[in-house]
């Protein structure tokens, strides 16, 4: 990788599911320490695109770089290695109800880095401390909000030292007055430096903290620009649209 080369790179990527293309030859890049924010109607392909980033689907066309290194050159036998170089939040939190907060965040230190018990629960309590849980430790799922939830995935995430953090709509399954605190923690991991691509309906958080925002729909990217992009008015785009008629529904 070279210092002017994007940490991260897709590729002309496309996927084909039961005929239908859910992604058209997309392309982005995302520098270190950058925060893109992708927007779009439902269906349009943004949870596809950020799984196909890290391999959990497989294009069917196209690649993606981290480091400069291609996924498809890995082959699957190292693409474990590959992912494990870049965090997943998802929107059901998918924690294990069986265990409490900070062996939810420290099993994969155990069984994916071979880490022992006591290390990996260290530094457990340190990412719990970090996304604001550390009283919380001993705390089963059934016992948390949803909020706290999504901080424990995002402790459990950043555990494995990414490279670059993929967040699909983080707040989607939350109540309206647990949505700040999420997005609280996020804003904190991307002004100390935190390389990340998140899919959001949170037009507001998107427009403070990032410098590009990604329109998709039908599975292309159709626009991408500056925040300004969202305003609508006389030439606004499709982004700007899609702004104004998501605005009359929240109220917002």
């Amino acid at each position: 990788m070279t210092a002017d080369q994007p940490l991260l790179e897709v590729s002309h990527i496309s996927r084909i599911i039961d005929g239908k293309n859910i992604l058209d030859d997309v392309s982005l890049s995302l520098n270190k320490g950058e925060l893109k924010v992708v927007i779009g109607p439902s269906g349009g392909g943004k949870s596809t695109l950020l799984q196909c980033v890290n391999f959990l689907q497989i294009p069917n066309s196209g690649d993606v770089f981290l480091a400069g290194q291609s996924a498809r050159e890995m082959g699957r036998h190292n693409i474990c290695a590959f992912r494990q170089k870049i965090g997943m939040i998802f929107q059901d939190f998918n924690l294990f109800d069986h265990l409490c907060a900070r062996d939810n965040v420290a099993i994969a230190l155990q069984k994916v880095k071979g880490q022992k018990k006591a290390l990996a629960r260290q530094r457990a309590m340190a990412e719990l401390e970090r996304v604001g849980l550390a009283e919380k430790a001993t705390m089963y799922p059934s016992q948390l909000s949803g909020g706290q939830k999504q901080r424990v995935s995002l402790a459990r995430a950043l555990a494995m030292d990414p490279m670059v953090m993929l967040l699909d709509e983080p707040t989607s399954a939350l109540d309206p007055e647990l949505i700040g605190e999420v997005l609280n923690v996020i804003a904190q991991l991307s002004l100390n430096g935190m390389t990340m691509l998140m899919a959001t309906h949170q037009i507001g958080f998107a427009r403070h903290l990032t410098k590009e925002i990604i329109f998709m729909e039908n599975g292309r990217v159709v626009e991408t620009g500056p925040p300004s992009m969202l305003d609508s008015g006389p030439g606004g785009g499709r982004a700007a649209e899609f702004c104004a008629k998501l605005a009359e529904v929240t109220g917002r």
